[in-house]
């Protein structure tokens, strides 16, 4: 089931304005790589998307709402290639499953337009709602992914709350690690990334094995 397009002004229907608004996305990102979130414009992305600029109010109010749209997009994506890893992996491989989640994550850090910037929420200065916001949107959705290869959750079956709580315990801790590693190296810090690795491991080993 598809989560994508929850906050546009108007959700595209014919290929065209679908074509368009995945320029205007494409343009967001880059611009983002280039400039960052405060020098951000609805001018500039409809300039480099070759676009009115009529074309992006058709969809977003502000630049906030295109992140947010652009942040929708980079969760829709991750959780295809996430899946994509999974069918390769046997049930109930926990191990292995985390770690495809994790290289994925990476993966996409180092390579997609924007995601170093914005991927599953809006910049923020600082820790705080909306960091929350983000994540617990993220845990939910590897919650329905990896279900089946985390099994039972410490008082429930897959998909219940413990298990929901068990990922969000995951995302959080990742999240704050791996944004410390990106600060430090462009490409990550493969010792604090490690160390994620080994964190994530550890405390699914005392709660699955």
């Amino acid at each position: 089931m598809s989560h994508a397009h929850t906050n546009l002004r108007r959700v595209p229907v014919q290929q065209r304005s679908a074509d368009r608004l995945a320029r205007i996305l494409d343009a967001g990102a880059a611009l983002l790589d280039e400039a960052g979130y405060e020098l951000l414009s609805t001018r500039a992305v409809a300039d480099r998307a070759g676009v009115p600029i009529g074309s992006v109010y058709r969809f977003f109010p502000n630049k906030r709402a295109l992140v947010d749209a652009l942040a929708e997009r980079n969760l829709e994506v991750y959780a295809g290639r996430v899946v994509a890893r999974l069918e390769g992996i046997p049930e109930r491989e926990w191990r292995a499953a985390i770690d495809a989640v994790l290289d994925e994550y990476l993966a996409m850090k180092r390579s997609v337009p924007g995601f170093a910037l914005v991927d599953f929420g809006p910049p923020v200065p600082t820790p705080g709602p909306l960091d929350e916001e983000a994540n617990r949107r993220v845990a939910g959705r590897l919650t329905e992914l990896l279900s089946g290869h985390l099994g039972r959750g410490r008082d429930g079956a897959p998909g219940d709350a413990a298990l929901l709580r068990t990922v969000l315990v995951c995302v959080q801790a990742a999240d704050a690690l791996l944004q410390l590693a990106f600060r430090t190296d462009p490409v990550g810090d493969p010792d604090l990334i490690a160390e994620t690795r080994t964190l994530l491991r550890a405390y699914l080993a005392g709660i699955l094995d």
